[in-house]
């Protein structure tokens, strides 16, 4: 038997019958509705997909001003930023921001989240999945991406910061001071900061070394992650004497393995960070890193998704804003041939690492602790 379905998709009252229950249980699991038993929301949501039920948008003429949400990884670091960057541009909008966090967006936060009647999504982080992706086309929710940590599919309109040239500026400061034997310290991701690194370094003439990229685990924290591979960096026969870190979080760590084997930045070993966040300037010394403009990658992409909620067309093509290196005073020119550059070594007539007092730059009143993590 074959069952046929209207053009305009299958009523509520389809699905109902199909789940086996009744219209109003059926309608509350369309709208989010918390008060419906978990194994009865899990057969309607199934029947839900399996027939491509829409939600229907509440009826009535667009409006020009109404709600945006924002689905944020994290409120620390670049989720803060991002949220100041995106209520800033939807104030001037007439737009209202409602804020959830968490990573993993499941069916039915997704319902409660078309139920408020939002114009629009903009998403911090990971991007989405595939299932995610296809229940927003499918119901017609209208979303960005903001700074996605994974490559977005070719459909998904993005707006992220141009890393790959950030990556070719943080390795050509060093090595406009002189250095060559630079190390990167990478997370599990940002392709993007590596090639542009590397591609620098191609260009100097110098050869690609594998065992000056070190990467963290995906489930190790940032800074932990980057004080173990630090400590395996200098535990080369040939230890670098510039380490880039792929995220300003990343610096406490490298900070704290140099410090551990009495060396101090920059004058043993240069640092250069990524992302610009607050950690940056508040550091002893002052970290250079390279700017990433989170709050107008917010902004941009706010635009785009008022663009696209008043069905204005989009070219779908990914917005990248520039980054730009920001100087302060992790980074010096190598020191001389024999002076002391093994991991360990100490000098004499120094302070002890950890001890330095000298900032510049923005550097403020807080220092990377040391600690063994």
């Amino acid at each position: 038997m074959t069952r046929t379905v209207s053009a305009a998709g299958p009523t509520l009252a389809v699905v109902a019958r199909e789940a086996g229950v009744s219209v109003p249980t059926a309608s509350k699991v369309v709208n989010g509705r918390a008060d419906v038993a978990p194994e009865t929301r899990r057969r309607v949501t199934e029947v839900l997909d399996r027939l491509g039920y829409v939600r229907r948008r509440r009826t009535g003429p667009p409006k020009p001003y109404g709600m945006v949400d924002l689905v944020l990884s994290s409120l620390d670091g670049s989720g803060a930023a991002v949220l100041r960057g995106a209520e800033r541009a939807a104030h001037a909008e007439g737009l209202e921001v409602v804020v959830s966090t968490g990573r993993h967006l499941g069916r039915d936060r997704l319902d409660r989240l078309a139920a408020r009647g939002t114009a629009g999504v903009l998403f911090h982080g990971d991007g989405l999945t595939a299932s995610q992706h296809a229940w927003l086309t499918r119901h017609r929710v209208p979303y960005v991406l903001i700074d996605p940590g994974r490559e977005p599919s070719p459909d998904s309109v993005s707006v992220g910061a141009a890393d790959r040239q950030g990556g070719r500026a943080a390795a050509g400061h060093l090595l406009a001071l002189g250095h060559e034997r630079i190390a990167l310290v990478a997370g599990h991701g940002r392709s993007a900061r590596l090639a542009g690194w590397r591609e620098a370094l191609a260009a100097a003439g110098l050869p690609h070394r594998p065992e000056y990229v070190r990467r963290t685990g995906p489930d190790e924290p940032e800074e932990c992650g980057a004080r173990r591979r630090t400590l395996e960096l200098l535990d080369l026969p040939e230890p670098p004497t510039a380490v880039c870190a792929d995220s300003d979080a990343m610096a406490p760590g490298v900070y704290g393995a140099l410090a551990e084997r009495g060396l101090r930045v920059p004058d043993d070993v240069a640092v250069v960070g990524f992302g610009d966040l607050p950690e940056a300037r508040w550091a002893v010394p002052g970290l250079t890193t390279v700017r990433r403009p989170l709050a107008e990658m917010a902004g941009a992409a706010l635009a785009l998704l008022v663009r696209m909620a008043a069905g204005e067309p989009t070219d779908g093509l990914p917005v990248e804003l520039a980054t730009e290196l920001v100087v302060r005073s992790s980074t010096a020119p190598p020191p001389a041939a024999g002076a002391g550059a093994a991991a360990g070594a100490s000098r004499p007539g120094r302070a002890p690492a950890g001890r330095r007092a000298r900032a510049g730059g923005a550097a403020g009143g807080q220092r990377y602790a040391a600690e063994t993590l």
